[in-house]
């Protein structure tokens, strides 16, 4: 095992890089000190929204507008998304970035690129070029500019403070040759001595197989993953602009919240089914199977040692880890009286779920009714429903808008939990329609209306976290 760590950036924190050289990148830190660590960048934040779509409205970026065949729209979107990563770039005057090499940087980048798409759109007019042949690697190269320019921009303020940083660029930028994404981290990392540099290693890596047609967004964690294996690092970082804590601060209130400290990596997995990802978990499972530890950083709080998340790790006392939720969550429920003692009857319905890519969160069963609990952003949801519908024409299929409150910990495994649980929701005047918790207890999933949805949380902490 290397004595380097991987750590990765996230894009809000980038925005505030002054900041990130006083915590991480530099601090008090003097020669050696300052390398042994390779840093993987996200594009600025806000940035990946203006090139692709915005990822919470699902409002059309530049690559949305292209994908429409709106062509003055997407051309329109690619000029004002130039002027604000150029506006980004003078943000960064005062730590001495070199903006006319950074606004070089920028407009060769988005030249090119408008250029690309202006003669898919050529091709397109043609009629025998079909959308799909297309649009993926307009997606992919779309997504690499935003991580190249914040990388790119890192390397030059870095240097004028002294730091050896050198920049590696794994977009592919007009690179013939497209190998696996192990091929290229490795290809790009040649010759460098992790303890006598600091690579700033762009957050998108083009490969064969396409990162963002295999992981859509979440591709730089995929990148951040695969960089610490491929390279055997110590321990692989990722700093975030808040701690992983035992609740939304948000909600519960900064001074009722903790740092959750240490947990493994099947907590992660339950955090990310709830939409709480500590990391993407196709990014953790490589990392876990390598045994290499990753551990969730405050990029402000360079004093705290943050959450540790390794292989075994269960907490020496019973103790809940985090209390959270989702209030995307659609109740598809199927109530057929010729279910009970039925074969292969939950097998045809996950079949219409596959078909439909879709998956369930939680689920419930009795002798007549199967209800399984799905996020309401699927797209294929309503097409879904009515394949239900025709494939049991007897059975009552309905729908209702929910939300659950997930209690999650690495040692809940005694008599009690549950019952404190129920007990704080109903004192709470909140009424539990349904309770989901697998026989390894580190679970406990209760089914609400979704109007209760902060309360139940808050009710949930202050009952088996804050006591």
């Amino acid at each position: 095992m290397g004595q380097h760590t991987v750590e990765k950036i996230g894009g809000t924190s980038m925005t505030r890089f002054g900041e990130l050289m006083n915590n991480i990148l530099i601090g008090s830190r003097q020669g050696a000190e300052l390398y042994n660590r390779i840093f993987v960048v996200s594009a600025y934040g806000g940035v990946t929204n203006l090139l692709l779509e915005d990822k919470k409205t699902g409002e059309p970026g530049i690559y949305g507008s292209f994908a429409a065949g709106n062509n003055r729209e997407w051309q329109e979107k690619l000029e004002s998304t130039r002027q604000k990563m150029i506006d980004l770039n003078h943000s960064f005057a005062d730590l001495q970035l070199d903006l006319t090499t950074a606004d070089n940087f920028v407009n060769e980048r988005m030249d090119g690129i408008k250029n690309c798409l202006l003669h898919l759109m050529q091709l397109r007019s043609f009629g025998h070029f079909h959308p799909g042949n297309y649009l993926p690697a307009a997606r992919e190269l779309l997504s690499s500019v935003g991580e190249a320019h914040s990388a790119f921009n890192s390397v030059l303020i870095l240097k004028k403070h002294g730091v050896n940083a050198v920049f590696v660029d794994l977009s592919g930028w007009k690179d013939q040759e497209t190998g696996s994404m192990e091929e290229t981290i490795a290809n790009n990392l040649k010759g460098l001595n992790f303890a006598e540099c600091m690579p700033i290693v762009t957050g998108y890596a083009k490969c064969a197989e396409g990162v963002m047609a295999k992981f859509d967004r979440g591709y730089s964690e995929i990148t951040f993953s695969k960089l610490a294996v491929v390279t055997d690092a110590r321990e692989g970082i990722i700093h975030k602009e808040f701690h992983l804590s035992t609740g939304d601060p948000k909600l519960m209130g900064v001074d009722k919240v903790r740092t959750i400290g240490h947990t493994n990596f099947d907590i992660a997995d339950q955090l990310a089914d709830m939409a709480m990802e500590a990391i993407h978990p196709k990014a953790s499972k490589e990392m876990e199977r390598h045994g290499i530890a990753i551990r969730v950083a405050n990029a402000f709080d360079p004093g705290s040692p943050g959450t540790l998340i390794s292989q075994d790790y269960v907490s020496p006392t019973p103790k809940v880890d985090m209390i959270c939720g989702r209030k995307d969550i659609i109740a598809v429920e199927i109530f057929d009286t010729e279910m009970v003692g039925a074969s292969g009857y939950d097998y045809k319905v996950l079949e219409s779920f596959a078909r439909n890519n879709i998956s369930y969160i939680a689920k419930n069963t009795n002798a007549n009714t199967i209800t399984h609990y799905v996020s309401e952003r699927y797209k294929n949801l309503e097409a879904c429903l009515a394949e239900l519908r025709q494939t049991f024409p007897k059975a009552q299929i309905t729908t209702r808008a929910v939300a659950i409150v997930a209690v999650i910990g690495s040692n809940m495994k005694i008599p009690g939990f549950l019952s404190r649980a129920a007990t704080a929701l109903a004192q709470a005047n909140i009424n539990v329609l349904a309770l989901d918790q697998c026989m390894r207890q580190v679970n406990m999933q209760f089914i609400i209306a979704r109007e209760h949805f902060a309360e139940a949380q808050k009710a949930l902490h202050a009952e088996l976290v804050e006591k």
